[in-house]
């Protein structure tokens, strides 16, 4: 098992100058509505049509994001159910927002039909939207599954696994790096107990070439592999996401946790892999070892996913031990998967505030900042700029976030890059998109979220508003004096080791504040916010000096 070196911050690898090359993407964003000039914005390449309503009855929501919303699309010839994820332009605010969902459709496109792949249908576009039609996934989270059924053993896991890396074998066969694998961007077809597992998200996959390196920043905190924090990076990022989804299906928990995302990237580039907390000591060798292969800190010496499906434990993954690894484990997949939800419903409400721009306050700026008029902001120009707003931001933190906004790469920001930018660092100077999500959840403005209000506000989740999965998130949130370092799976109670009267059973702003800090995948809320987080998170590592990576085993 191999160290990890510090990689270079550059955003690119290749030597000599770098030559700017035109932008396929740029857009020419107006005074006051974002998209400029008159000219219709134009995102697919080649859609299937214009008007959906031809073809598709669209029908009940099934699911929201950033940039719009999931309903349910019933083919009007056939009567064939379909989800239909139709993404409004107003939401498409930057050049990176479009390539993003163009590229996702490129790929969707590009894949091979697969029985473990969501099939795209049809595209549509039209003057306010993209729709994005595929195949309908019915049957739920892969957790959900697993905490429903009785019997949950290493063999069930095994199974599972399987699927997973095959998909990832497919994916990296045809040039496609998916970025951000995990347990809730894989769904069941259907209800049935034969329904096949589905990956079902792209959004952030992207198209390499062998020896191909890259740079950006994305996927989720828990799932991230140490070498994409070191912005050095190629396919083998989705063997170690992999690794760490298995290492979760057979004991419940993460391997690399902590409070914060600085805790959670710290803990990943330590690399300490614990196999001695139960269920581990029942759990065979053959699966620990194939873990640690996937989790080798050295890319280089890290399996391939064709290598994990020829590993013993995954070979014939349906020899591998059936012994059941216990309550404790289902417990565990149950409040992960509920916590998820959580988040989730909280990103929703912080997406709506996110979208919220007063551009006619930012255009202002803008023209003030640009004191040379030529429609564009230089480095020192924004840095001026920003103090005279009130930010305190180090010259080596406003480089950063001029990197992520200058999309074009000329080195400085033109409107659209600024809008994109001056927005996000208002809401994060201030935490005010976190007030708007707790305010969601505190129905009677008490200052606190109370078990009813949470029971509301999940609400038509599947098994999420039960006594024990209310008790379990609250007990979880609500870290007042008190220790969760253990828990009954029985019953989901947890032991105080001090006086439990200091368990007030109510969740308050920081308490909710620190749980949104913790592995949350802000890119549900807001693309630009993620990246923004992830460049300074990739900033205090490299100032701490703690870009370096040994595995361990504990």
């Amino acid at each position: 098992m191999g160290n990890c070196c510090v990689a270079p911050n550059s955003s690119s690898k290749k030597k000599g100058k770098k030559k700017k090359k035109p932008n396929p993407f740029a857009l020419d964003y107006g005074a006051t509505s974002g998209f400029g000039g008159g000219d219709k914005l134009i995102v697919l390449q080649n859609p299937t049509g214009r008007d959906i309503s031809q073809r598709y009855d669209l029908g009940r929501e099934v699911g929201r994001g950033e940039f719009g919303v999931t309903c349910l699309a019933i083919d009007v010839a056939t009567g064939e159910k379909f989800a239909c994820k139709s993404i409004s332009k107003k939401k498409l605010r930057t050049a990176v927002d479009i390539e993003d969902v163009r590229r996702e459709v490129e790929i969707m496109k590009h894949l091979p039909k697969h029985p473990n792949i969501v099939r795209l249908k049809d595209t549509f576009e039209d003057e306010s939207a993209v729709h994005i039609v595929m195949e309908l996934c019915e049957g739920g989270e892969l957790f959900d599954r697993i905490v429903a059924r009785g019997h949950y053993t290493e063999r069930a896991a095994a199974v599972v696994m399987r699927t997973i890396v095959e998909v990832v074998e497919t994916c990296h066969r045809h040039g496609v790096m998916h970025r951000d694998l995990k347990p809730e961007n894989f769904l069941f077809a259907n209800k049935k107990e034969s329904a096949p597992l589905k990956a079902i998200d792209f959004g952030l996959s992207i198209f390499f070439k062998p020896g191909e390196r890259f740079t950006e920043i994305v996927g989720s905190p828990y799932y991230m592999a140490p070498e994409v924090l070191k912005r050095d990076y190629g396919p083998e990022i989705d063997v170690w996401s992999a690794g760490v989804i298995l290492y979760i299906l057979l004991c419940g928990v993460p391997p690399f946790w902590a409070d914060t995302e600085q805790g959670v990237a710290k803990a990943i580039i330590g690399c300490v892999i614990d196999f001695k907390r139960d269920p581990w000591p029942k759990v065979s060798d053959d699966a620990k070892d194939l873990i640690k292969r996937m989790l080798d800190s050295d890319p280089k010496g890290r399996l391939t996913a064709q290598d994990a499906l020829e590993h013993p434990w995954l070979q014939d993954a349906k020899k591998a031990p059936n012994v059941p690894l216990g309550e404790t484990v289902k417990a565990r997949l149950k409040q992960f998967s509920v916590m998820n939800k959580l988040k989730k419903r909280a990103l929703t409400v912080i997406a709506e505030h996110l979208s919220v721009e007063e551009v006619a306050s930012i255009k202002e700026k803008f023209e003030i900042m640009d004191t040379n008029k030529k429609g564009k902001i230089n480095l020192e120009e924004f840095r001026v700029g920003v103090q005279k707003a009130g930010h305190q931001i180090p010259d080596a933190d406003l480089q950063i976030l001029m990197e992520a906004a200058d999309v074009d790469g000329d080195g400085a920001l033109n409107y659209g890059e600024f809008v994109a930018i001056s927005v996000h660092l208002r809401k994060l100077a201030n935490d005010e998109h976190l007030h708007k999500a707790f305010a969601f959840f505190d129905l009677n403005k008490s200052g606190y979220i109370e078990p009813e209000e949470l029971r509301a506000a999940l609400s038509g989740e599947d098994d999420s508003n039960s006594d024990e999965v209310i008790n379990a998130i609250m007990h979880d949130v609500d870290t007042d004096k008190f220790d969760v370092s253990l828990v009954n799976a029985a019953t989901i109670t947890w032991v105080i080791d001090d006086d439990p009267s200091l368990y007030d059973g109510r969740i308050s702003k920081e308490e909710f504040a620190a749980m949104m800090k913790a592995g949350t995948d802000w890119r549900k809320a807001s693309r630009q916010y993620s990246r923004e987080r992830f460049k300074s998170l990739s900033l205090n590592l490299i100032r701490d000096g703690s870009l370096q990576s040994t595995n361990k085993v504990r």
